[in-house]
C-alpha cells in the first residue's frame, strides 16, 4: 500500500493545532485515512464546515492536490461558546504511484468527510516483441 499513495511531507504541520500560518487565514492540513482493496485505494479526508461547491481536486502528473474553503457557520438564535474549526482553507496533497488508474478516480463528500476512489490500473500484460529488420 506504501507504494500506492504517499503524503508529502511538506503538508505535515509543523504546529500541534493543525493549521500553518503562511496567508492572512488559516490552512488547515485535514486528517486523512487510507485504505486498500485488491481492486482500489479509498482515501477518506475530513473537511468539516466545506460544502461541496467550495472543493477544488485536481491531479496533475502523480501529484493529487485537496483543496476547500470552510466559511463561518452562522447560526440564528445561538450564540458560539466554543469552536475546534473556523473559517479557513483546507490543504491536502498526494504523490500517487503509477499502480493507480488516473482516468477512474471518482469523488464524492457526505457529512464533512471527502472520499476518493482510486482503482488501480490492470497490469500490463507480458508479450512477446517483434523484431523489425532495416
Amino acid at each position: 500500500m506504501a507504494q500506492e499513495l504517499q503524503t508529502a511531507d511538506r503538508q505535515v504541520p509543523s504546529k500541534l493545532d493543525g493549521s500553518e500560518r503562511t496567508r492572512s487565514r488559516q490552512v488547515f492540513v485535514p486528517r486523512a485515512d487510507i485504505y486498500e482493496t485488491p481492486d482500489q485505494v479509498v482515501l477518506l479526508v475530513d473537511m468539516p464546515g466545506v460544502d461541496s461547491d467550495g472543493v477544488d481536486i485536481t491531479l496533475e502528473k502523480r501529484t493529487l492536490a485537496i483543496r476547500g474553503y470552510a466559511a463561518d457557520q452562522q447560526r440564528e438564535n445561538y450564540r458560539q461558546i466554543y469552536a475546534e474549526y473556523g473559517a479557513g482553507d483546507y490543504e491536502r496533497v498526494f504523490t500517487l504511484s503509477e499502480d493507480i488508474d488516473r482516468d477512474g478516480i471518482e469523488a464524492s463528500q457526505k457529512d464533512g468527510v471527502l472520499r476518493l476512489v482510486l482503482p488501480k490500473a490492470a497490469p500490463a500484460k507480458a508479450r512477446k516483441i517483434e523484431l523489425k529488420t532495416a
